[in-house]
């Protein structure tokens, strides 16, 4: 790990200012950000702590849930608002990392934390257009049994690693930010950005932006919703694919639906050609089966990820069912 200035950022200019210089990098929980500089993928020249901001707060009202930045992934899991009214938040983010880093992991930092493909994470392959633009993607050729099948390009194909940002593209999660030109409202599906020809660009902060809080609306597909995650081992692994889904029911006929995926996306993969399949349909086995299918009808796989087509789609039935036999 190369030598480092650290700054503790006392307020919101502050840390905007701080972070506008072009080697800094925001640290809270640090469970992301000092991985990467133990292993050489980050140097910054200075780290900037936030976490003196007022941003550790979990707000509840009859319009829905106001959360901190600086929330901790452990309070969030297990605080009373989320586990009755948003469950399949507090199911994605437990079934996420151990109990040592979700105690010390944000909700800000989750939101931006960088992909766990291999060949970005070695700084010894020299070939990765994310952390070196221009280089090439290694995985295209490589070893790709973890990567996206879904959102990639020539450029990359590194799987966004999130659990708790699947279930909060399920939950039409809205973020917002404070940079150097003030305050912004972004929709969670509108932060993330696709690889495209620029991999190194991850989502749409500007040099210095920094979360402040999201905000879940209430609805009662919040409160019918569930996570599915398969994965090669029953902790601490990321997903080989999982599904967000929240469900609105008149009877056994579905008014409104949301379906997100993981481990399969380049960012949390939001699927409205599945939810358009199940509006206005009574529930059924084959039903959620067609929604599957229509989820994954524009993958593109590579030689080690193909199998990923077919999970994908089996954990979104299974997801659907579970939701559809919540009380």
């Amino acid at each position: 790990m190369k030598p480092f200035a650290y700054f503790k950022a006392s307020d919101e200019a502050a840390g905007v200012e701080a972070g506008t210089h072009p080697a800094a990098r925001f640290i809270a929980g640090g469970t992301g950000l000092v991985d990467l500089m133990r292993l050489g993928v980050e140097a910054p020249a200075e780290v900037v702590d936030v976490n003196a901001l007022p941003w550790g707060q979990i707000e509840s009202t009859a319009e829905g849930l106001r959360i901190g930045a600086l929330v901790r992934n452990t309070e969030l899991a297990y605080h009373p608002a989320v586990t009755s009214g948003y469950p399949v938040l507090s199911q994605a983010i437990l079934s996420g990392a151990s109990p040592q880093v979700r105690n010390m992991a944000t909700v800000g930092g989750n939101l931006v934390q960088r992909t766990r493909c291999s060949y970005f994470r070695d700084v010894g392959v020299a070939q990765c257009n994310k952390r070196s633009p221009g280089s090439g993607c290694a995985a295209r050729e490589g070893f790709s049994r973890m990567h996206a099948i879904l959102g990639g390009s020539d450029q990359c194909i590194a799987v966004h690693p999130s659990d708790m940002c699947v279930a909060l593209a399920a939950l039409d999660a809205v973020v917002f930010t404070r940079g150097s030109r003030g305050p912004r409202t972004i929709p969670l599906g509108d932060f993330h950005t696709l690889p495209a020809a620029h991999p190194e660009v991850e989502n749409v902060l500007e040099r210095g932006e920094l979360v402040t809080h999201v905000f879940l609306p209430a609805s009662a597909l919040a409160r019918r919703s569930t996570y599915v995650k398969s994965r090669d081992r029953a902790s601490f692994a990321f997903a080989l694919a999982s599904a967000a889904v929240a469900l609105e029911l008149d009877g056994k006929v579905i008014r409104q639906a949301r379906v997100a995926l993981g481990g399969v996306g380049t960012r949390p993969w939001r699927s409205r050609e599945a939810e358009q399949a199940l509006v206005g349909q009574p529930m059924s086995r084959p039903l959620f089966e067609r929604a599957g299918t229509a989820a994954v009808a524009g993958a593109r796989p590579v030689r080690d990820n193909a199998f990923k087509v077919k999970l994908a789609a089996r954990v979104i039935v299974r997801a659907l069912e579970r939701a559809g036999e919540m009380a």
